[in-house]
């Protein structure tokens, strides 16, 4: 069985561990807690992650390139790969990813989907919104969502 290793990351809206295997990322999470100390020999990889989430969270990266795995159903799967199209400072409503999967009834299933992400912030379940413009369920919490979506629309503007 394959190791695993983390690694917190301390972000102004706060800790995010990063766990991995020694070839891909496995979760990225807002955790309610201080960050914890390194473990000794971390994975470049995980080292990478630690950086683009620097680079996000400093304004230099809207698109991160790691190697991940994620296990879910097909229906999971495909929920998330739809979310990985979504631009950056941007967001479409679960009925927007139900009705791309051609089943514009599963909205309730695409927001199942979206709330077992447990790669958060590389994958953007965070630009998912209700219909109504609404901002609606986050793991890490509303006001998480809202500051990554107002510090991506700043950011924008800046480009």
């Amino acid at each position: 069985m394959n190791q695993a290793f983390k690694l917190d990351y301390q972000s102004p809206i706060g800790v995010i561990e990063i766990i991995s295997s020694e070839e891909r990322i496995q979760s990225i999470m807002f955790v309610d807690r201080n960050v914890m100390e390194h473990q000794p020999d971390i994975p470049k990889l995980l080292r990478d992650c630690y950086n683009q989430l620097d680079e996000y969270f400093k304004g230099e990266r809207q698109q991160f390139i790691l190697p991940y795995e994620q296990k879910g159903t097909l229906f999971q799967q495909s929920v998330w790969n739809e979310l990985i199209k979504i631009p950056f400072a941007e967001t479409v409503s679960y009925r927007d990813i139900a009705c791309s999967l051609q089943n514009e009834k599963a909205i309730r299933a695409v927001g199942s989907a979206n709330g077992k992400n447990r790669l958060s912030i590389i994958i953007p379940c965070h630009r998912i919104i209700g219909s109504n413009g609404t901002l609606t369920g986050y793991a890490g919490g509303l006001w998480r969502k809202e500051w990554l979506l107002n510090h991506e629309k700043e950011l924008k503007k800046l480009l």
